[in-house]
């Protein structure tokens, strides 16, 4: 009994492998999947795109976003058997809310209803410094026979910006605005951080005489209280890890303004990315 589990097993791998490579061996020229994301069985990619561009995103009932950043643009068509193993709508769109949300990433909107309306979804991911946005757009049919897959990514704030630099413009009476990411609603520093921060460990280092204080600030999604706090623990991250490479506690003080303080609007993805930051002040 086990040896007959073990064969069929086998041979469900085998036609799962083979029914990938034979959908990627008719895929267009020079096209391939996304590497977040795994294709649907028997669809294979009939035509791509890959430019830097804008594109408008389904953002609610009758809204929509224009967006700027690097945009991959896949159309997906089916060519298995027909019948129940064709998926539907829903089905298309979980396969993606699911494997987004493994990632941290959520749903934006989306729309499933068969009435000859707009349906697909779009999702939001923030991930190694960058963000990226979703859509499942263009589902033909129902069951699901072709769709559109887009990808548009944002790069994260870049800051270059080494030890002396820093003591430059702290010692001369202004502050330090440091875009550093954190893990998205925690106060966990990422690692693609981290030469901010040791940048930071060594203006200390060769300054001994230096104190500072570390302001937490935040964008306003979310609850205000929550902000607050949020805005705390991150500023208090920053200085443990700074102690955790031998800098003294006592030169390092920690404040959160949540989000009272805005350096710019929050009504756009840019304005918030601009709030979400650290400032370093000397005292």
């Amino acid at each position: 009994m086990k040896n007959s589990s073990l064969k069929f097993s086998s041979l469900l791998i085998m036609f799962c492998v083979t029914s990938l490579l034979f959908a990627q061996e008719m895929d267009a020229e020079g096209c391939k999947d996304h590497p977040f994301f795994n294709r649907l069985e028997n669809y294979y990619i009939d035509g791509c795109k890959e430019n830097y561009n804008e594109y408008e995103f389904m953002m609610g009932n009758d809204k929509t976003q224009i967006l700027e950043g690097t945009l991959i643009d896949i159309l997906y068509t089916y060519d298995g058997p027909f019948g129940p193993n064709l998926p539907s709508k829903l089905q298309v769109i979980r396969n993606y809310e699911n494997a987004i949300a493994k990632m941290g990433g959520q749903k934006v909107y989306s729309r499933t209803t068969d009435d000859g309306g707009w349906t697909g979804a779009t999702f939001h991911l923030q991930k190694d410094g960058s963000e990226y946005w979703l859509g499942i757009y263009d589902l033909i049919n129902n069951p699901v026979d072709q769709f559109t897959f887009v990808l548009l990514t944002v790069q994260g704030m870049k800051q270059e910006i080494t030890a002396n630099e820093m003591f430059e413009k702290i010692n001369s009476g202004l502050p330090i605005t440091l875009y550093i990411n954190f893990e998205t609603g925690k106060s966990a520093i990422k690692s693609d951080s981290e030469n901010i921060v040791e940048e930071l460990y060594q203006m200390m280092n060769e300054n001994p005489d230096l104190k500072i204080l570390v302001e937490g600030h935040t964008d306003n999604v979310g609850n205000k209280s929550s902000n607050q706090s949020l805005s705390e623990k991150r500023a208090a991250s920053l200085k443990t890890a700074l102690v955790t490479k031998g800098i003294s506690s006592s030169k390092i003080e920690t404040v959160g303004f949540g989000q009272d303080q805005p350096l710019a609007d929050n009504s756009t993805d840019e304005g918030r990315a601009k709030n979400r930051r650290i400032e370093i002040k000397k005292i």
